[in-house]
């Protein structure tokens, strides 16, 4: 679990909070989306979580933040990341070896993941991810997409109890960025692991969490199941942020009175509701 009560954060270079009285409960097994503007507090969110708040950037830290049991403050890094398996938003700063193989043992054999066991987890993430083929190529030679995904897979290989992104498919193309969800999909449902991850791509996001926490101005201004947020696009969009077409659509057909169902998430039942509307 991830409890987070009201907790504050401001960076030892700012002037003003990164996040403001944030009251979050993740539970163990959440699939939890965070969306929000440029400078909303996203990526000091994700920091909180794996410590990098307030263990190496430095600030006024106010409330608490246990995770897993931990208290973030009191707990040090390499003990929050036994439970918590990060991929951050500038992949280069988190790559340590020179090559895909190394980079993906380098966590293993640090984390004293027994030797028997190494070799299956390594090539099942590789395979997982869809980049077995990349497992001899230097890291210098990848694309920021193929970059993004090593990050990802050696985190799987880990088997954290939780993972948290940020933004995890800024450099991936649509089907890439697909395979990504699906894959946190199926190791939320499977394996039950919680997944905290920062995206842009709403519409992509909504698909596949269970949740939508948005930010503003480092404040929680929605928070709750999917279809319970998107109700509320209006706010969403007062604060200049772009709502899925699917949502739009759904809008003004209530506005219009042709429709009173709930909110639709994806093209198949945004193609029921056209359906049912024309019949």
């Amino acid at each position: 679990m991830i409890l987070m009560q009201d907790f504050s954060f401001q960076y030892a270079s700012g002037k003003k909070n990164a996040l403001e009285n944030i009251d979050l409960t993740i539970a163990d097994g959440d699939f939890v989306g965070i969306i929000g503007n440029s400078g909303a507090g996203k990526t000091t969110l994700t920091y909180a979580i794996n410590g990098i708040v307030p263990h190496y950037y430095s600030g006024d830290f106010y409330g608490s933040v246990v995770v897993d049991g931990m208290d973030t403050v009191e707990s040090k890094p390499e003990e929050l990341a036994m439970s918590v398996g990060s991929v951050f938003q500038d992949v280069d700063a988190q790559m340590v070896a020179s090559m895909v193989e190394d980079e993906m043992l380098f966590g293993l054999e640090n984390f004293g993941i027994p030797h028997s066991e190494i070799e299956e987890r390594l090539s099942e993430a590789l395979e997982q991810v869809g980049i077995a083929d990349l497992r001899y190529r230097e890291l210098e030679s990848l694309s920021g997409g193929q970059k993004q995904k090593v990050a990802v897979a050696a985190i799987i290989a880990l088997r954290p109890s939780i993972i948290v992104l940020d933004e995890p498919t800024g450099e991936l193309d649509p089907r890439s960025s697909e395979q990504i969800f699906q894959l946190l999909k199926k190791l939320n449902e499977t394996y039950g692991t919680t997944i905290v991850v920062v995206e842009q791509k709403i519409g992509l996001l909504c698909r596949y969490v269970k949740r939508l926490v948005l930010l503003e101005k480092g404040r929680i201004m929605l928070e709750g199941p999917v279809r319970e947020v998107l109700k509320q696009a209006d706010v969403m969009e007062s604060i200049g942020m772009h709502v899925p077409r699917v949502v739009s659509l759904h809008k003004e057909l209530v506005n219009r009175g042709l429709y009173d169902g709930p909110a639709p998430i994806g093209l198949e039942e945004a193609k029921a509701m056209t359906e049912e509307v024309l019949a």
